[in-house]
C-alpha cells in the first residue's frame, strides 16, 4: 500500500468515525421503562427511567433492563460500526493486508 493509498483510507475511516458519532442508537427494555441512548461509537449519550413504570419494590427488575438495554444497544452500535466498516475492509483485502 503506498502512501496515498494509506492517506485515503485514512480519511475513509475518519469519515465513518465522524458519522457513527453522530448518530444515535435507541434501545427500551421494559415496555419503554428503560430508555437507552447511544452514539454509534458506543458512547452512551442518555440513560431515561420512566419513573411511573418502575415498581420499587422490585428494583431487581429495573437493573436487569437497565443492562439488557445498555447490553442491546451496544450491540446495535456494532452492527452499525461492522456495517459501514464492511466496505473499507474489504478494500484492505484487495490490497493485500
Amino acid at each position: 500500500m503506498n502512501r496515498f493509498d494509506q492517506a485515503k483510507m485514512l480519511m475513509r475511516a475518519r469519515k465513518i468515525q465522524k458519522e457513527l458519532e453522530k448518530q444515535i442508537i435507541t434501545v427500551e427494555q421494559g415496555d419503554g421503562a428503560v430508555k437507552v441512548e447511544i452514539t454509534g461509537d458506543q458512547k452512551i449519550k442518555k440513560v431515561h427511567i420512566d419513573a411511573e413504570s418502575v415498581d420499587l419494590e422490585d428494583i431487581g427488575q429495573l437493573e436487569r433492563w437497565v443492562e439488557d438495554a445498555v447490553r442491546d444497544a451496544i450491540k446495535e452500535s456494532q452492527k452499525i460500526a461492522a456495517a459501514k466498516l464492511q466496505p473499507m475492509m474489504g478494500a484492505l483485502g484487495d490490497l493485500g493486508l
